[in-house]
């Protein structure tokens, strides 16, 4: 008789807030025979990687499309790779860090203040762009699923602090400086596998300053 097999996995978003839930039936007819039933209902997807997702959904529907089973195997492997064993999956993350005061005390426009984390976000990427990890995170596959983390600072004390003990720890990362002022204003890193780098940033808060 048939049997119905349940996989799933959560995913969580980069605030550490469940806040999805993907899943797919299969049917197998003995312990060594998968076919694909239903393609998972993608409510938000969070941590996956897009190019792991494409792999398990090529396997699935190069399945259907044949008329036969997929081999347990692969479909093992491509549901571990694309959904990960559990809600702590790691995943590819750039932090960027900006000095509260520009938008406090200095009154900097909204826009100016972007304007810094853009630059500190594109001049790492541009910098490391040979690293694997940065070729990965800006794949075509993976474009459309970047993740960044924006941290506040409370000055440029703080900011210069932060900088050196990335650099000791051999952290890839771009103090920005803006020119012609010579004004330290924000850093971004590389990206980095979330669990390489979080450490270095547990004590600072997200950015939620109120817009307008």
């Amino acid at each position: 008789s048939m049997t119905v097999v349940r996989a799933a996995a959560g995913a969580r978003c980069v605030h550490t807030k469940a806040c999805s839930a993907v899943g797919a039936s299969v049917t197998a007819n003995n312990q060594r025979r998968f076919s694909l039933n239903l393609y998972p209902k993608l409510l938000f997807w969070s941590n996956s990687p897009g190019a792991s997702l494409a792999q398990w959904r090529k396997i699935m529907s190069e399945s259907v499309a044949a008329g036969r089973p997929a081999e347990p195997a692969q479909v093992t492997q491509a549901t571990a790779s694309a959904f990960g064993s559990g809600s702590q999956q790691d995943f590819l993350v750039q932090y960027v860090v900006i000095r509260k005061d520009l938008w406090g005390s200095l009154g900097w426009p909204l826009g100016s203040v972007v304007a810094q984390a853009c630059h500190a976000s594109s001049a790492a990427m541009w910098m490391y762009r040979d690293e694997e990890a940065t070729q990965q995170y800006l794949a075509p596959e993976n474009i459309d699923h970047m993740r960044k983390v924006v941290l506040e600072v409370k000055d440029e004390a703080q900011l210069r602090k932060l900088s050196e003990q990335l650099a000791q720890g051999g952290i890839g990362h771009k103090l920005w400086v803006e020119q012609p002022e010579d004004f330290p204003t924000c850093l971004a890193t590389r990206p980095y596998a979330k669990s390489q780098v979080a450490s270095y940033f547990k004590k600072f808060q997200l950015s939620k300053a109120p817009i307008g």
